[in-house]
């Protein structure tokens, strides 16, 4: 039986940070609120609150300025790239991209999923998980969940690679239009069979890019879960010194 595991502490507030980092609450250039005001402002332990803060550093959130705190520094560049990595989730062609394809099944829903299908959780769901490899190093995991009213007449449920995008055979097969795409990104620390394929050391993160695409009614086609592995990220930034 699988279980959802909420994510430990440390992860959940980094996303809360990150979350008012994306919405303007804490602008890009500011210093944000120090150790003390946010042990005080979510009832969190100090380490809990530096590991957050550790954690944002390293993905390229915020930085350390002698003299002057922790500094906000905006969007990384990893995550201004998530809308490729969306398009990527919908048109990439299994059978010419480098990597295999590791698990094709019914699945129970994991929760995060569950409500970005409209499903009720533990529904049963089709997965397609693919590793993707480069020079033969795990870099992107892709997990591809789809209604099972959705399965039926597609070759989905294969265990062969895909010639072609899912997109594309999903809408010669099943008559469907993916209109628009919803992309939510995340930190969190990933499930045991996640890190054994990515190659995670215990306690490194990844970098998660639920891609959500909706016909033009609203309703959920597929949703992937792209994880990246947070210590293979490589963030460059350019700014001038004022």
């Amino acid at each position: 039986m699988a279980y959802e595991v909420e994510a430990p502490k440390y992860v959940r507030l980094a996303q809360t940070i990150q979350r008012r980092i994306e919405d303007g609450t804490y602008p890009p250039g500011t210093r944000v609120p120090s150790e003390n005001q946010l042990v005080q402002a979510f009832g969190m332990s100090r380490p809990t609150v530096v590991r957050a803060l550790e954690l944002l550093k390293r993905d390229g959130w915020l930085e350390s300025r002698q003299g002057y705190g922790t500094i906000v520094r905006g969007r990384p560049a990893v995550v201004e790239q998530k809308d490729r990595r969306g398009r990527e989730a919908l048109e990439r062609d299994e059978s010419h991209t480098p990597g295999r394809l590791v698990e094709v099944g019914e699945v129970a829903v994991p929760a995060r999923i569950a409500s970005a299908l409209g499903l009720p959780k533990r529904a049963k769901v089709l997965m397609r998980r693919f590793l993707v490899e480069e020079g033969g190093e795990a870099v992107e995991l892709v997990s591809s969940y789809f209604p099972a009213g959705l399965v039926d007449g597609t070759d989905l449920a294969n265990s062969d690679a895909l010639g072609g995008s899912v997109r594309a055979h999903l809408e010669a097969r099943k008559k469907v239009r993916f209109d628009h795409v919803t992309e939510r990104v995340s930190a969190r620390l990933p499930e045991a069979s996640e890190a054994g394929l990515l190659d995670l050391p215990e306690g490194v993160p990844v970098l998660s890019v639920l891609v959500i695409a909706q016909d033009a009614a609203g309703q959920a086609l597929q949703v992937s879960d792209v994880l990246l592995p947070a210590d293979r990220q490589e963030l460059e930034d350019t700014y001038r010194l004022n």
